[in-house]
């Protein structure tokens, strides 16, 4: 299933510093109708910051979705909503581990001898010099540092 991103640009500013900005509204998993729909409800509660005293307003469809032009009492501005596939995102959450399959009971009919567990991997090495008092938790009560004259 593909996610749509919902997206904005608006002009921002007035003047020689009139610019587009663009920015994610949201995100919808399904089809594009869907986030198509759902940008289409954008649109009615949308309250673009220019102009302060609009005019006139008027929404055109396109193929990728919406424009809103509005029409200042000197200037127009525009907001364009596009529905774009999201394709990659730096940003994303790690995906959802997936549950390891449970294998299937195997047929019990021939017992099969087991052979001996072998021990852990990650299982420390028996110790090979003398026995060292440890504490219940496993801390030594001494410190291997302590009394080395190695050490500056």
């Amino acid at each position: 299933m593909a996610t749509w991103g919902l997206i904005v640009e608006m002009t921002v500013g007035t003047g020689e510093r009139k610019h587009v900005e663009a920015s994610v509204l949201g995100h919808v998993e399904g089809s594009r109708e869907q986030a198509l729909a759902e940008l289409a409800e954008w649109i009615g509660r949308y309250t673009p910051e220019h102009p302060r005293s609009p005019k006139r307003s008027r929404i055109f469809r396109t193929a990728d979705g919406f424009l809103l032009v509005i029409d200042g009492a000197w200037q127009s501005f525009s907001s364009r909503f596009t529905v774009a596939e999201l394709v990659k995102d730096s940003a994303a959450p790690p995906p959802e581990p997936q549950p390891t399959p449970v294998p299937a009971p195997e047929d019990t009919a021939a017992p099969t001898a087991t052979p001996p567990a072998a021990p852990p991997e990650d299982a420390a090495p028996a110790p090979s010099g003398p026995t060292v008092d440890r504490y219940e938790d496993g801390v030594p009560v001494k410190p291997a540092w302590l009394g080395r004259t190695d050490l500056p």
